[in-house]
């Protein structure tokens, strides 16, 4: 059976060493996540992934969800207990408000904590994700009744939360939606009509699930503008918040899935059922974006997981196992072949995996930090700068973490050869769950979409001048620098990869908005590749000066380096290659007649 171990280590050094999260005790709640207290949560976090949540994840893919023949949905065996300790030990608030039950640590250790559940079961630990999207965007838009009915409840972990867009004719234009809202006497809602691809729709780990619903009002405008979003539980709620009758919502059916399969992902029909407005009418997109970005960057994390956990057990079996000769000669002549990671090639794919993750990881947290600053600092220009940082990195966490993931999940599974292909090694469940992070939450081919024709131009550009103000003052502070050269040179040349491309957008995209279209998902990775770069710079200039001042510490710093220069020799040189595909433009591309493909 597959093994997990969290990397408490790496995430240790990511928060005290690169990003130095002291510097931010005067924002709300980072004074009580202390060196000591977030080294205990950390640890008290993975061992609930390691000991309850990883052994089931086999067992839960092989099962999966069952829908009875009352409608009701029933979980693989153990995940109501796991689920239990989870919510019991306070791991949905960890970073929710206290007013509403939680703890109000930072966003960034959940996102570490988030990245550990999802490593060690996926389809388990998107029950709680959603819920904790859920539970923002009633902080954020709900009325102070639908806070003081649902939140205490949605916390605490009894109660659980969806979101609920997707319709059969429509994905990712909403516009098309049809589910329909009608008024009732009363200030509620009648709302009909069917809901596909609902993660967690339905399930019997919890006594309520919270649903947040999209749906337009009779009368209201066509198109995304007459969109509205409501609350609908599956259970209604009295004014007590005493559970009361159950709501007109049914699962129809559980999809039949490459992978999660230990999460039920239901077809919903909502039949005149009842469901309360949340903000305004007709501005449901806007309500329902404070939970679609938290679930794409939680997505991001989803990609990291898998690579990470494949990346383990990737290297113990390539310690083990026994196959030719090292190219200079047998390293273990006692035994009758070496172990594969004697092989370049192997070593190639693990380092590979390995420059992703601890990258990708560095990213993550970046960004989380970036929300945490976004909506507890005290100083404007300070929010608006980490606002438009979260808004031009979304896009390419959720995207580039996703494909990269799925690709390491691949080379992972490919180090075991024929037994990565048989279901009992496991790496098949990682490449199978690893391949949903690339479609749902927006197709990554939207995210790229979403980068280049949103995210590039928004106030004048800000956020993009922002990122490569801050990239190019990094590389000259450190130009100097002799143990930073392996950095700094190959990241300069990166962002002038990325520069070239930007502005050849700027000069071709305007009149020709297929050029935008047809080079988008090269500059999404483009992008992304200077982002990881980055994250590699600071990473080994905080490894050089840990190495220096610590003992007992300097061979995991060097094995940091050497991932770090790998990246940058092996990986990073991608941007010129990317940097030409953009600059290709769209002519080929859109030549094609439709029945010509």
């Amino acid at each position: 059976m597959p093994a997990y171990k969290a990397p408490v280590e790496d995430v240790l050094f990511l928060l005290n060493d690169v990003f130095q999260l002291e510097r931010y005790n005067n924002l709300p709640g980072f004074a009580d996540a202390t060196p000591d207290t977030i080294e205990a949560v950390l640890a008290e976090g993975a061992r609930l992934c390691e000991e309850v949540f990883a052994p089931l994840n086999l067992t839960g893919d092989q099962e999966g969800c069952r829908r009875n023949p009352d409608g009701s949905v029933s979980t693989p065996k153990g995940f109501r207990e796991a689920y239990r300790a989870y919510a019991e030990a306070g791991w949905m608030g960890l970073s929710v408000p206290a007013e509403w039950g939680g703890q109000g640590l930072p966003t960034v250790l959940n996102s570490a904590i988030q990245e550990f559940i999802s490593s060690s079961n996926l389809a388990l630990g998107m029950y709680p994700g959603l819920t904790q999207g859920a539970i923002a965007a009633l902080i954020v838009h709900g009325s102070e009744e639908q806070k003081r009915l649902y939140l205490p409840k949605m916390v605490e972990g009894s109660w659980s939360g969806t979101m609920n867009l997707t319709e059969p004719h429509c994905g990712t234009d909403l516009g098309l939606l049809k589910t329909k809202a009608v008024p009732n006497s009363d200030g509620s809602y009648a709302i009909t009509g069917t809901k596909i691809f609902i993660s967690a729709g339905e399930h019997d780990l919890t006594e309520n699930i919270v649903h947040l619903v999209l749906a337009r009002i009779e009368g209201a405008p066509a198109g995304t503008k007459g969109i509205s979003l409501f609350v609908v539980p599956k259970v209604l709620v009295k004014p007590d918040g005493s559970l009361g009758e159950r709501n007109g919502v049914t699962c129809g059916s559980i999809e039949h899935k490459m992978g999660i399969h230990g999460n039920a992902t239901c077809v919903m029909n909502y039949d005149g059922t009842t469901g309360w407005l949340v903000g305004e009418e007709n501005r449901g997109l806007a309500a329902m974006f404070v939970m679609m970005n938290e679930a794409r960057l939680a997505v991001g994390v989803q990609g990291l997981a898998q690579a990470e956990v494949a990346y383990q057990n990737a290297v113990a079996y390539a310690r083990e196992r026994l196959q030719g000769r090292s190219l200079t000669g047998p390293k273990e002549p006692d035994k009758p072949a070496d172990p594969i990671i004697v092989h370049p090639d192997v070593r190639r794919n693990l380092l590979s995996i390995k420059a992703f993750n601890e990258a990708a990881r560095a990213l993550v947290l970046w960004t989380a930090l970036q929300s945490d600053i976004a909506h507890r600092s005290g100083d404007a220009a300070e929010r608006q700068a980490a606002d438009d940082h979260m808004g031009l990195l979304t896009p390419i966490v959720k995207a580039l973490l996703t494909d990269l993931g799925f690709e390491s999940t691949v080379k992972a599974q490919q180090i075991f050869g024929g037994h990565g292909y048989i279901e009992e090694s496991g790496m098949s469940q990682f490449v199978r769950d690893a391949r949903i992070t690339m479609i749902y939450e927006g197709a990554n081919g939207i995210q790229a979409m979403d980068l280049v024709g949103r995210k590039l131009g928004k106030n004048g550009g800000r956020a993009v001048m922002a990122f490569f103000n801050e990239v190019s003052a990094f590389c000259k502070e450190n130009a100097s620098d002799a143990a930073l050269a392996p950095f700094v040179a190959p990241l300069g040349q990166a962002l002038q990869h990325l520069q070239q491309a930007t502005m050849w957008f700027m000069n071709n995209a305007m009149a020709k908005p297929d050029n935008a279209g047809a080079g988008a998902y090269d500059y999404m990775n483009l992008f992304g590749l200077v982002a990881l770069g980055y994250m590699w710079a600071r990473m080994a200039k905080a490894a050089e000066v840990r190495k220096a001042s610590a003992n007992g510490i300097a061979a995991r710093m060097d094995a940091k380096l050497v991932t770090g220069r790998f990246f940058m020799e092996r990986m990073l040189p991608e941007t010129g290659t990317l940097v030409a595909r953009v600059a290709a433009g769209a002519d080929t591309v859109m030549a094609l007649p439709a029945e010509a493909f």
